[in-house]
């Protein structure tokens, strides 16, 4: 299946979760620097230097995209589900600057890009927020829009410290991690009271189930950079597992569905768990074991999600209309009829 030819109209926000995936690895292996030397300096700065390759080539592509269909930017950013994804571009530089931050230390540029992302992060949370009080019904909270997705722009402010504690913005870093622990129980409990009331979300994006598995993870590696007691992170630790083994029921009919972008909520949540699990395994040697296996998965995980990405790109199946770009990239499939 070739390109189509307006194939960056399909270019939507949520690419931006392939850099979030690379650069949370990229974290990971930083923190395994402990455990396993210099070998993992060396993981980190060639992912880290991969994400921010990834984050400035699709920043242009999306550029180009806004320049020649703004009408598709402004349809994402009226969508239900898709809206949310606006916050993988901050969530990403938070990110690229962390692992910046760890692996260079506090340079200038590094506090820029971090305060970057921070502040936009923040703006991000307000307008999705601000949605919720819109008088127009169609652009407020809905049951279709209470998906794990929401975890992004509106808990994802729990990111902060990762980069902020080192870059010295300690009162901003607990002051927005504050507001996503704030706000992380009250999406919890929403999106349970969708899946209640409503069912799950559809089956092709049974993989953001995942994303669950994000905020304690961050959460758990925040209360430890800002000082907070080791026994809170270890329970952070406790749920971030819980939800880990809660989104694997879904493994298997998510499994079953064609891959599609949304493969990628499955990066940076094992990456992050990953990276807490590190850190606390050098506080307590019975956690190395553990670490380094979850550090295992979330590499092989990311690096099989960065080969089937590869392939459906060739292939021309994942910039696609929606119903489209969910149907398999596979060489051996029949090209998809037209509607």
């Amino acid at each position: 299946m070739p390109q189509r030819p307006d194939a960056l109209k399909y270019l939507a926000p949520n690419w931006f979760a392939m850099v979030m995936s690379v650069a949370g690895l990229a974290i990971a292996w930083a923190r395994a620097t402990p455990l396993l030397g210099e070998l993992a300096t060396a993981g980190a700065l060639v992912l880290a230097a991969a994400a921010a390759l990834l984050f400035v080539a699709l920043l242009v592509l999306s550029w180009i995209r806004w320049q020649h269909h703004p009408e598709a930017l402004a349809a994402d950013l009226k969508h239900p589900v898709r809206h949310a994804f606006i916050a993988t571009l901050p969530v990403s530089l938070i990110l690229l600057a962390s692992a910046a931050a760890m692996l260079f230390g506090p340079e200038s540029w590094v506090a820029v890009l971090w305060w970057l992302g921070s502040l936009t992060q923040f703006g991000v949370t307000l307008w999705v927020l601000a949605r919720w009080l819109s008088a127009d019904k169609t652009q407020g909270l809905s049951w279709a829009a209470l998906t794990p997705v929401l975890f992004i722009p509106v808990v994802g402010n729990v990111l902060a410290p990762l980069g902020g504690v080192m870059l010295g913005a300690p009162a901003w870093t607990a002051a927005q991690f504050g507001l996503g622990l704030l706000l992380w129980p009250v999406l919890l409990a929403l999106i349970g009271a969708r899946i209640a009331t409503q069912g799950l979300w559809p089956e092709r994006l049974l993989a953001v189930t995942f994303i669950s598995v994000a905020p304690p993870s961050v959460v758990g590696s925040g209360v430890l950079l800002l000082g907070g007691p080791l026994t809170l992170a270890w329970m952070c630790w406790g749920v971030a597992l819980f939800f880990l083994l809660w989104s694997g029921q879904v493994l298997r009919r998510m499994l079953a569905q064609p891959f599609s972008i949304a493969f990628w909520s499955l990066g940076f949540p094992l990456a992050a768990f990953a990276a807490l699990t590190l850190r606390l395994a050098q506080q307590d040697g019975a956690a190395q074991l553990p670490a380094l296996v979850a550090l295992a998965l979330a590499s092989l995980v990311v690096l099989v999600l960065g080969i089937a990405t590869w392939k459906g790109w060739r292939q021309g199946s994942l910039l696609q209309p929606e119903p489209v770009a969910a149907m398999a990239a596979t060489a051996s499939a029949p090209p998809p009829q037209a509607q």
